[in-house]
């Protein structure tokens, strides 16, 4: 007995192409509708980026990028003064018409060398005992290029201690010894961050920052002398 073939109607195969083609062409009316009902609406806003990614332009390569290279030439003379432990002359007068750190940070915000000049009068202001502007200046910098964020928050950690705020103190060595791994300032931090545990009676905190020395810096200055401190 021969099998009976069941055949799919043409008609609904026609049907779904016409809904389909339909749907096509009820689309292409309502975005033309669209734009027709918005028309000055979507010219206004294409023209405000256009206008906007312009003055990004202009900001960038006429007015930007000219000060950063000028305040690039203008921080040479404050840098030497503070290679040379000049501090105070380094944040304001370096000398040979040049400007200091702290001039930098006014004249030229928001270039990577105003943002370098915070780092430097930073730890200018940290040497000169002035603690507040210290930590002030480097909470304001943002970390970059050499300067990394151990340094930042190493150095924010000793102007609190100075100043005998040992909670902030605390808080500031403990991401400076346990954030970006440096084979000479992660275990430098480690041991200010024990030490200072210790001091404040949290034991186990500080055996945990010993034990880290002896594991991940074994052969570094604080790693080569770390027994001792281990119970």
């Amino acid at each position: 007995m021969a099998k009976r073939r069941t055949k799919i109607p043409r008609k609904q195969n026609k049907s779904i192409g016409d809904e389909t083609l339909v749907d096509l062409v009820e689309a292409r009316d309502s975005a033309s509708g669209f734009f027709e009902k918005n028309q000055k609406t979507v010219v206004a806003v294409a023209g405000a980026v256009a206008l906007l990614f312009v003055g990004y332009l202009l900001y960038k390569f006429f007015y930007n990028e000219p000060r950063s290279v000028a305040a690039k030439e203008m921080i040479y003379k404050a840098e030497q003064q503070f290679m040379r432990d000049s501090f105070a002359l380094a944040l304001e007068n370096p000398g040979g018409d040049f400007e200091g750190f702290l001039d930098i940070i006014d004249n030229y915000n928001g270039t990577p060398t105003a943002n370098l000049a915070k780092y430097y009068a930073g730890i200018s202001y940290l040497n000169l005992g002035n603690y507040d502007s210290a930590i002030e200046y480097l909470e304001n910098y943002t970390a970059s290029g050499n300067i990394t964020p151990t340094m930042k928050y190493g150095a924010m950690g000793d102007a609190y201690s100075e100043k005998q705020e040992f909670d902030n103190a605390l808080a500031n060595y403990k991401k400076a010894a346990y954030g970006d791994e440096n084979e000479l300032l992660s275990p430098y931090y480690l041991m200010k961050y024990g030490l200072l545990c210790q001091k404040q009676g949290d034991n186990d905190a500080a055996q945990k920052a010993f034990n880290t020395i002896k594991e991940k810096y074994p052969t570094s200055k604080e790693g080569l002398g770390i027994d001792k401190y281990l119970q």
